[in-house]
């Protein structure tokens, strides 16, 4: 009788963690930082129909990198939560934290019990009353979740990103001001992004309910100091 083949669990993890950490950098990174009305989520992203950044709520966000329809499926888990919940409860009670908890759960469970781990990071956005009520909830492919205060980054080279991002970040500048840093930040000294690599929205306050916009290519090539809208461009899956 042959005996079983056996790895150490910490070895088991170990794989595991890298195996989904070479997906998550394969893909394009994405910042969310607050400003003085809300918050903003910048993504490099040439796709003008696989979003990476959705609504779930009425002030509630979601955006998401790695592979594209894995994340696209827990967003849609993430809006039929909140519709279950705001409908059977009531509207006030949907909130960022519960559904960052109920990602965190679950991305833990696949990522500790199945072969194959996510290849995703996802980050969760509420509008808050005020700016010291704003949340942002980063959910890493373990279920490992981190409450970012003032702006986040996820995706690949997130450490580079985020360096760049603090040093010219402050939470009272204006929209402008905040879409400048981000993509900057994104960029890096050695390209340059225009509006039409780029997908962006923002959770503020409006004469409706519902909080989230997009930034459209106009509005995103203004804000940009861009000459004129960027011409399409086309995408990929694996964002």
């Amino acid at each position: 009788m042959s005996m079983p083949f056996y790895v150490a669990p910490e070895q088991v993890m170990k794989d595991r963690a890298e195996y989904a950490q070479k997906g998550i950098a394969r893909g394009r990174a994405l910042v969310a930082a607050v400003y003085d009305r809300g918050i903003l989520i910048v993504a490099e992203n040439p796709s003008k129909t696989l979003h990476k950044i959705s609504e779930i709520y009425d002030r509630v966000a979601f955006a998401g990198v790695g592979k594209y329809n894995e994340f696209d499926q827990l967003r849609v888990a993430g809006v039929r939560h909140a519709d279950t919940k705001g409908f059977s409860y009531s509207r006030e009670d949907v909130d960022a934290r519960s559904l960052a908890n109920l990602y965190a759960q679950y991305l833990g469970q696949v990522f500790t019990h199945e072969m194959k781990p996510l290849e995703v990071e996802i980050l969760v956005a509420e509008l808050g009353r005020d700016a010291a009520s704003h949340q942002l909830y980063h959910i890493a492919y373990d279920g490992t979740v981190v409450d970012e205060v003032g702006y986040a980054c996820l995706g690949g080279d997130a450490d580079t990103i985020t360096a760049r991002l603090s040093s010219s970040y402050r939470e009272d500048c204006t929209l402008a001001e905040a879409v400048s840093h981000c993509v900057e930040a994104l960029a890096g000294p050695d390209r340059t992004l225009g509006s039409g690599e780029l997908e962006a929205a923002v959770l503020e306050e409006g004469p409706d309910r519902r909080a989230f916009r997009r930034l459209r290519n106009g509005e995103l090539a203004e804000l940009l100091g861009e000459g004129g809208e960027a011409p399409p461009a086309g995408g990929s899956e694996e964002g």
